[in-house]
């Protein structure tokens, strides 16, 4: 089944709802949306000749128009490919070479006058590839992970099975990227005739979230644990009268947090666990154990239809029909993921009798900042280009507000005595997105290595615990 024909399903039900709205405004209705995306798909393949299967990239900040050109995609027989708005110009020259993108969208200006004579939706197989999710590893090379029609539609189902059941009368916002978490979970809203409320500022503002959840009765929306923080710490926060719920994930949300977003927003959270290569579907912390204060140091048990299981080692797997078909070009890194059948997720955890997964540690070392992934080679890579740095790594360090903040460990040349720390950021902001670069630059005289020569960033990460405990 093609994935666009939830949205069309929709609009013959419901073509007089609204679909989108922008703030407190509708934008449109299913059936303007409908006829808008068909003939946006139509456009696509006439002036850009493209067929089934070919890759277009998505580069625009959060608006309405994202959706129309999303449906297009997939109205078309397209493999769409939302990236982040914040990237930096060289991480979207990447991923556009490595999928082969044969059409690039970075402003909605681009396709405002694209138009075409509408065609029913293209027969699709459930397992062609839908939405490539560039994600990345230990090396920092980034991964599209292949995710089909089937997996859209898995991962839907198992919204309306564990997280809500939806109607017309309920709403979504959209404050957190269309690339990521928040447009996956647009897809059963759009599936079941609701609205989708792209916020005027086309982001993440405080006061503007609790006003929207006034105006807009039953609104739910996706958060990483850093913007319930700040949700939480703001004049505005008082307890909306629309919510209702907010799903969190992305990162780990301390008990503490979690408690004191309960006392504001009531029994209305659910925790997820998920990755890019199972999108937002491994498993989920219901409702009712945020109302009853329970297992809130857990990321809950495995979702409807989806099994988790915990190795030996501690690796946390999953298997459902929601996991990828793989990354895009890179036989070899799928064949070590998807490695006995299973999603090796490469995060370290223990389950309890009853199922309860807790997540302990990332076995990459990747750093999650304000909901954002950072990985740490990618920013290394960088800063080995200063013609004075030796050696570099770089870890995650805790942070009240956004989860972690990166630091850069940094060792000279031996006849260097030292580097202005404002020549390291502008390295960085030439190459890498503002919120990737170190907040911190410790020079030291060496790096803690093991016998095969391999840098200890547990031993890095302890000195900045440490620092961080004597302060407490």
């Amino acid at each position: 089944m093609n994935i666009a024909q939830l949205l069309h399903q929709s609009a013959r039900r419901l073509p007089d709802r609204p679909a989108l709205a922008v703030g407190e405004e509708p934008f449109c209705t299913y059936g303007e949306l409908s006829l808008r995306a068909s003939r946006l798909a139509a456009g696509l393949t006439a002036k850009f000749g493209l067929k089934a299967g070919d890759r277009v990239a998505l580069a625009m900040k959060n608006c309405p128009q994202y959706w129309q050109l999303l449906f297009a995609c997939w109205h078309a027989g397209l493999v769409a490919v939302p990236m982040n708005a914040k990237l930096h110009a060289k991480e979207f020259e990447y991923i556009i070479g490595n999928c082969g993108a044969k059409a690039s969208f970075f402003d909605a200006r681009d396709f405002a006058a694209l138009d075409g004579a509408p065609a029913p939706a293209a027969e699709v197989s459930p397992d062609a590839t839908a939405w490539l999710f560039y994600t990345s590893g230990t090396t920092g090379v980034p991964k599209g992970a292949m995710l089909t029609h089937r997996n859209l539609l898995f991962a839907a189902q198992a919204y309306f099975a564990d997280i809500d059941k939806l109607g017309p009368q309920d709403a979504i916002l959209h404050p957190a990227p269309l690339s990521h978490g928040s447009g996956l979970y647009g897809i059963p809203h759009f599936a079941a005739g609701a609205v989708n409320v792209i916020p005027r500022s086309g982001g993440f503002d405080e006061e503007e979230i609790f006003g929207l959840l006034d105006a807009w009765p039953n609104a739910s929306f996706f958060a990483a644990p850093t913007m319930i923080v700040r949700l939480l710490a703001s004049r505005a926060a008082r307890r909306p009268r629309g919510l209702k719920t907010l799903t969190y994930g992305g990162a780990p949300m301390y008990v503490a947090d979690a408690l004191r977003a309960i006392d504001l927003f009531g029994p209305r959270l659910y925790h997820l666990f998920g990755q890019g290569e199972s999108p937002m579907t491994i498993t989920g912390l219901p409702q009712q154990y945020h109302a009853d204060k329970l297992k809130l140091e857990t990321c809950g048990y495995a979702r409807t239809g989806v099994e988790v299981k915990v190795l030996e080692s501690g690796e946390i797997v999953t298997r459902s029909d929601c996991v990828m078909a793989g990354y895009w070009g890179n036989p070899e890194a799928t064949a070590q993921a998807l490695r006995g059948g299973w999603l090796h997720t490469g995060d370290i955890g223990r389950m309890d009798e009853q199922g309860f997964l807790t997540i302990l540690d990332r076995s990459k070392d990747l750093i999650i900042s304000g909901g954002s992934n950072i990985y740490p080679r990618e920013v290394e890579e960088v800063l080995l280009r200063h013609a004075a740095v030796a050696e570099c790594s770089v870890v995650g360090r805790p942070h009240h507000e956004w989860g972690e903040e990166v630091v850069a460990f940094v060792v000279l040349k031996n006849d260097v005595r030292n580097v202005a720390i404002q020549e390291l950021d502008a390295l960085c902001l030439s190459s890498i997105a503002r919120f990737k670069r170190p907040r911190d630059y410790r020079f030291v005289d060496g790096l803690p290595k093991n016998n095969y020569g391999k840098v200890l960033k547990t031993e890095l990460r302890s000195v900045l615990q440490a620092e961080l405990r004597k302060r407490l």
